[in-house]
């Protein structure tokens, strides 16, 4: 049977693949690759360390904070040592007033016990207060204790109280034991100096 030279050919070809691959659509976006398989990553930022005093300044300097002032133990200054010259003075002078006031109390009362016993008796009882305080605060001075010099300062008092009775009595005297109410009158100077009551005050 003759071809028939009306009917169409068709020719068949297959596609290039097993599936037909699309053009991707295009976009604006572009991808890029990493450098590397893995993301290169920075080295650690190394710390220094500083010393307290250098961030307090520094932090001190950004805040404008002043410190206080830290307080500071003083130790107390020592005193001077008291001196002994004028306590072994007022000693001295009051051994001598003691020895004076026995001499003019002894001197009156062998003198005047026959006419006035009791003025005799008078003498001797202020004779013994004078010289208890006077042995008292002499002992007490040498020890640094309390109230020697007030003792000292009674003692030559009453010293002086027997050396006026001998004006009440009318007696005659010597010219040398008008001279005797030096002792305690400076035995009493002596107690008062403030470098005596620094040295009585240091025991």
């Amino acid at each position: 049977m003759a071809d028939d030279d009306s009917s169409p050919r068709i020719i068949r070809r297959h596609p290039t693949g097993e599936i037909p691959v699309g053009q991707e659509p295009q976009t604006s976006i572009i991808r890029r690759h990493p450098t590397g398989a893995n993301p290169v990553v920075d080295p650690p930022t190394q710390v220094t360390d500083v010393g307290p005093t250098q961030l307090s300044d520094q932090s001190d300097l950004q805040t404008g904070y002043i410190p206080r002032a830290r307080p500071m133990a003083v130790s107390p200054r020592q005193p001077a040592p008291a001196s002994p010259k004028t306590a072994i003075t007022t000693a001295v002078m009051s051994i001598l007033a003691g020895w004076a006031t026995a001499v003019i109390a002894t001197d009156l009362i062998t003198g005047w016990w026959r006419s006035d016993p009791l003025f005799c008796v008078a003498v001797g009882f202020l004779t013994a207060i004078s010289a208890a305080a006077l042995i008292a605060g002499l002992i007490g001075l040498l020890l640094r204790r309390r109230l020697s010099r007030l003792l000292i300062v009674v003692g030559s008092v009453v010293a002086l109280l027997i050396f006026s009775s001998l004006f009440v009595a009318g007696a005659k005297l010597p010219a040398v034991v008008y001279a005797i109410p030096v002792f305690p009158v400076a035995t009493i100077v002596l107690a008062a100096l403030p470098a005596t009551g620094r040295w009585e005050r240091s025991g």
